[in-house]
């Protein structure tokens, strides 16, 4: 591949619902390019972009993918993502590192919630977009209905680029209201437009030649005049408003049989902005001052990763824009924020699992490198000498956990390590040990997620794991003040056990912890020698509360008496009193069960809300607001989250794919008494169950 400048590169990426042709429309693309001499399909798991084994077995891609070709002079680096929500980090990844958007629609099914899902991440980069209506040789495919779709969905200037030449069957070619040509069949073959779609043209042309007007001063003036603008003039004020935003064009193709898709590429390479012409990486130096980066090779280098694959022959394959400067190979460079140097050996073009050497790369490229031994997703490389840390992405926080096990002994010893590679791999994929249920917990986007990261996890590195639903963390507390004491004494013929304490429990504020006082005792009744060994008594039963076996919280200790004995009392005693008059004080001190809060922030279309509201109410939530606006509502609730543990599933089936929320800890309550119950006794059986095997 030839070298390019920065305002030669295009970074386009393809969003959309699943099975909208992303994939297809990348090997298309690439066949058309000269990349490919024969086209893949995704259903023979042939393709560039869905090289990964997942991905080939579920027929979907599951993880974004590079793959640049050339066209017209240009190089056009797609990001080909997923359309499946579990896999919405993948799309924010890509869409960080993009310079512009193609959002494929489906000509018969129009808008879903792949589209909208795709439409959000790209909103909050504000990034200019174009539309695809693909797949218009289906059967029933409706171009004029599915952009009006689009267009009450979205708002904003959408206009038509293109018109199709037939649907369905019939679907031939293009009507391009731009150039005014018609290209027909797959090599785009330049012709006349059709006579019985001139009225329909004149129509579409005059709206997109309006919207060109308005995108510059300076030809809305000449328009409101009367004049007819040039085609160049034309060009010019579509390129300005799309690159601002301000207009989104429409193109129509069947990716599947090729037709269109020429075309389409010399309107991105045409209409879509360059690296050069977006300004949107503020930087920052260690002393937090800002740094507007262009992308420009003669700045400084920053280069942010924004995806890392971790293989288990290579090691860790890290793929990256080059915001700033230039990115040589075989050079050292300084990685923050973990401030350590990286040495870079060889570094790669990207195209799907191929892996294309080259020397540099230039601002606004995108590349990868190998076994970069301390940089994440998101950290950014840059020159010791000039430091600086770009914005990292933000992901959603996971709302599907599970409780792993390993399958062997074996795999135990390297489910640690394995779950970390993986994680590092996935933003969205977190995992932590639940100290309170002692579970070990993968967190992740949904159900198809967690059983993808656990899949890869046996097939890359040979880990076998288990998933159950994980416990809720309870919690255990007092809701009232009690004292008690208790004495251990033990003779068993020579140096004997003696111990006794006085004690008194009290409740705290929730968020409180433990707290151990000794102030009230006087007169040496307990030498302070054994006040450590007291506390160390209660400590050990703090992570098993009496109740159920959960973690104690919020409570105040204070001892204020006992006895000891000149020979017999020693450390062990004093742990064993301490241990023994806190579980007995504490079952006195009307003891509950906590449960954790849960903050939930739920977006789904207004015909659902009522049904949601309802959901709500079995699942003991309490709504606390709710707004409505351009189809949408969002309601704010509190639910406990033993009710909203499978609330991702549940919530896809009551609005068709089309609802999203957002759940975090809020606080911990107490549990209702007869749910409290059944925990309780659950909690027992299990502990009989463990004792028994």
């Amino acid at each position: 591949m030839a070298n390019y400048k920065t305002q030669q590169i295009r970074n386009i990426v393809l969003v959309g619902h699943g099975s909208s042709g992303k994939t297809t429309l990348t090997e298309a693309m690439l066949f058309d390019t000269g990349v490919l001499n024969r086209r893949g399909r995704v259903e023979d798991g042939t393709t560039v972009a869905d090289w990964d084994e997942e991905a080939i077995r579920r027929g979907i891609s599951v993880s974004s993918a590079v793959a640049p070709c050339e066209w017209q002079g240009h190089k056009v680096n797609l990001l080909d993502t997923p359309g499946f929500i579990d896999f919405v980090g993948e799309i924010k990844s890509a869409v960080t590192v993009a310079d512009a958007a193609l959002v494929l629609v489906d000509a018969v099914s129009g808008v879903e919630v792949g589209t909208e899902l795709g439409w959000g991440c790209l909103d909050e980069r504000n990034l200019p977009r174009a539309i695809l209506i693909n797949k218009m040789d289906r059967e029933n495919a409706r171009f004029q209905a599915v952009l009006q779709g689009v267009r009450d969905t979205f708002g904003g200037t959408i206009v038509a680029a293109q018109l199709p030449i037939g649907e369905g069957a019939d679907f031939r070619g293009v009507a391009d209201l731009i150039s005014m040509q018609a290209y027909t069949g797959e090599a785009g073959t330049a012709g006349e437009i059709p006579v019985e779609m001139a009225d329909a043209v004149s129509e579409a042309r005059l709206q997109l030649v309006e919207a060109a007007a308005e995108g510059d001063d300076e030809l809305i003036m000449k328009y409101l005049d009367g004049e007819e603008l040039t085609p160049d003039e034309i060009n010019r004020g579509l390129r300005t408003g799309i690159v601002k935003g301000n207009i989104i064009p429409v193109f129509c193709a069947s990716a599947a049989n090729n037709i269109g898709v020429r075309t389409l590429l010399g309107a991105l390479v045409a209409f879509m902005p360059s690296p050069a012409d977006v300004h949107d990486f503020t930087a920052r130096r260690p002393d937090d001052e800002e740094v507007l980066l262009a992308a420009d090779g003669a700045g400084p280098l920053a280069v942010l990763v924004f995806k890392t694959v971790a293989d288990p022959y290579v090691g860790k394959i890290s793929y990256y824009r080059v915001v700033s400067g230039v990115f040589h190979g075989d050079t050292r460079v300084y990685s923050l924020p973990s401030g350590s140097e990286e040495r870079v050996s060889q570094i790669f073009m990207p195209r799907g699992k191929e892996q294309v050497q080259v020397a540099e790369l230039v601002a606004g490229d995108i590349g990868g490198v190998a076994k970069l031994s301390n940089t994440g997703t998101a950290d950014t490389l840059c020159d010791k000498a000039n430091p600086l840390v770009l914005p990292r992405p933000v992901y959603p926080e996971p709302l599907f956990s599970v409780a792993i096990n390993p399958k062997t002994k074996a795999d135990s010893a390297k489910m640690g390590p394995t779950l970390t590679k993986v994680v590092e791999e996935d933003p969205t994929l977190r995992w932590r040990f639940e100290p309170g249920t002692n579970e070990t917990i993968l967190s992740g986007m949904g159900e198809v997620h967690i059983d993808l990261a656990v899949r890869r996890m046996e097939s890359k590195f040979g880990v076998g794991l288990l998933t159950a639903i994980p416990k809720v963390p309870y919690r255990e507390s007092i809701t009232r003040s009690a004292a008690d004491y208790y004495r251990h004494k033990k003779q068993t013929g020579g140096a004997g056990q003696f111990g006794e304490v006085h004690m008194e429990i009290k409740p705290l504020e929730r968020g409180g912890g433990f707290e151990f006082d000794t102030s009230r005792v006087f007169g040496g009744a307990i030498s302070n020698s054994f006040f450590p060994s007291i506390e160390k008594g209660i400590k050990s039963v703090l992570d098993t509360g009496p109740i159920a076996g959960y973690p104690v919280v919020d409570v105040r200790c204070e001892v204020y008496d006992g006895k000891m004995h000149p020979v017999d009392s020693k450390d062990i005693a004093f742990q064993i009193a301490g241990r023994e008059v806190f579980k007995k004080t504490f079952l006195a001190a009307s003891p509950v069960l906590l449960e954790p809060i849960m903050d939930v922030r739920i977006t789904v279309p207004e015909e659902y809300l009522g049904d949601i509201m309802g959901d709500l109410n079995t699942r003991r939530g309490r709504v606390q607001g709710m707004e409505q606006g351009k189809g949408k509502g969002i309601i704010t609730a509190q639910a406990p989250l033993a009710e909203m543990q499978r609330y991702s599933i549940d919530l896809r089936s009551m609005t068709q794919g089309r609802g999203i929320y957002t759940m975090t800890v809020s606080r911990y309550e107490p549990v209702p008494s007869h749910i409290a119950e059944q925990v309780i006794a659950q909690a027992r059986r299990d502990r009989t169950e463990a004792e028994e095997e």
